[in-house]
């Protein structure tokens, strides 16, 4: 009857039950399409960049190619039928039309062969071999170049570091192929390469694999779990607010005279949301496997681990219908549960790794990101979507769940008790 009671209480309440159920799946297919583009590692979009080429030579060249071959970018030479000047690729930027601009400077090309030459001819000088190889005893003084980048003032740091450090590389290589050529040309006889140009080292990333497919990480698997929690925990508003009423209307003293503990009550209502949690779960999962598509968006790959991620989700609910009873029976009115219920859920969120990846948040808040259960829940999604764990690999944070429920109903229990007998 108590879970009846509660069925009755929400069917009353369309406008609550509209916030439980639709909104969260606005939220999370609005929230996906915007993210999505920073989920893939190969993206359709291309960025137009400006690109002024004051060199014409190889290493602006080698840029061209690179920048092409990378699949990011688009290289713009012209604004308006108009070849690109430093000035303009600067007003441009500054502007926001633009979000970087690269300037390469006049004789790059030339002078580094010049300086690259001046250095291989001191090497070879000071091995002794000045009688068979013409040294020039003076060589002109060939100055540092600069390739400049401008960058919009709004560009995220993430994207300046990552074009800086590609320029870098690709700047590297040209010097390091320089030299080789340079040292072939004064040593070399015939035209067989005497040195190696291709990396000695190179990087390759193992992903892992589940029946021979790839598990690559992209935005429904990070969204999905990431509102789905969300949505559970903000139960938490409805649920302290109908406490709040029952108490204020005078219904909880006539149940609390019936001969049924008040654990029995709580008993109802958490049987009764519990299941809210699962049909919002389940909304969401299904949003992702069968509308995703259709707009787009990876799918959810779910097969074979629907069962995992419905127990997590089932724990995930336990601790915040914890959390949404112990904060109605503490709050003494609407405005105090509703407000506090609100702005405690998305600060849990915030810094549980729901909006921003934990790695990303500075180190305090790496630690303070370990007390929200979202992270324990989203942790734990991660694992079975990701890291393709079992039920081993999820129960630290299964335990944590149904710890955080049992301590926040317990001190509910122990707080009715204590004010009843005063």
């Amino acid at each position: 009857m108590s879970v009846y009671k509660e069925i009755l209480l929400l069917k009353r309440d369309f406008g609550g039950l509209v916030i439980l159920f639709v909104m969260p799946l606005v939220l999370i297919i609005t929230i996906t399409l915007i993210q999505d583009s920073t989920f893939k590692s190969v993206t359709e979009s291309r960025i137009p960049i400006l690109l002024v080429d004051n060199d014409n030579g190889n290493i602006s060249k080698t840029v061209k190619e690179n920048l092409n071959e990378s699949g990011s970018f688009e290289i713009v030479t012209k604004i308006d039928g108009n070849t690109v000047t430093e000035a303009t690729a600067k007003e441009a930027v500054f502007k926001g039309k633009y979000q970087l601009a690269i300037v390469i400077p006049e004789k790059l090309s030339a002078d580094l062969q010049l300086k690259v030459n001046q250095n291989v001819e001191k090497i070879v000088s000071q091995f002794g071999l000045e009688d068979t190889i013409s040294v020039k005893k003076e060589n002109p003084v060939v100055k540092s170049k600069e390739v400049k980048l401008y960058f919009d003032p709004a560009t995220q740091l993430t994207f300046k570091n990552a074009v800086k450090s590609a320029i870098d590389k690709m700047i590297s290589q040209i010097e390091t192929q320089s030299i080789y050529s340079t040292f072939q040309d004064q040593l070399g006889e015939g035209d067989e390469p005497i040195f190696e140009q291709e990396s000695f080292i190179t990087f390759k990333e193992i992903v892992p694999k589940v029946n021979d497919k790839e598990i690559l990480p992209n935005s429904v698997q990070h969204n999905v779990p990431a509102w789905a929690l969300f949505a559970i925990f903000f139960i938490v508003v409805p649920l302290s607010i109908n406490i709040v009423k029952e108490k204020g209307q005078g219904t909880q003293i006539r149940l609390i005279t019936n001969p049924v503990p008040y654990a029995v009550i709580i008993a109802g209502k958490t049987a009764t949301y519990l299941l809210i949690c699962m049909i919002q779960f389940f909304l969401m999962v299904a949003v992702g496997v069968y509308l995703f598509p259709y707009l787009g968006l990876p799918v959810l790959e779910v097969e074979g681990k629907l069962i995992l991620m419905s127990i997590v989700a089932l724990f995930s609910g336990l601790a915040a219908i914890g959390f949404g009873i112990l904060l109605g029976t503490i709050a003494k009115t609407q405005e105090q549960s509703a407000p506090f219920g609100a702005t405690s859920v998305v600060i849990l969120a915030a810094i549980g790794g729901v909006w921003v990846p934990v790695f990303a948040m500075p180190k305090i808040m790496q630690y303070v990101s370990h007390i929200s259960p979202m992270n324990w829940g989203l942790n734990a999604f991660y694992d079975v979507l990701l890291r393709n764990g079992g039920i081993v690999e999820i129960l630290p944070e299964i335990n944590l769940l149904l710890l955080f429920f049992i301590i926040t109903i317990t001190i509910a229990i122990g707080y009715d008790k204590k004010k009843r007998a005063v």
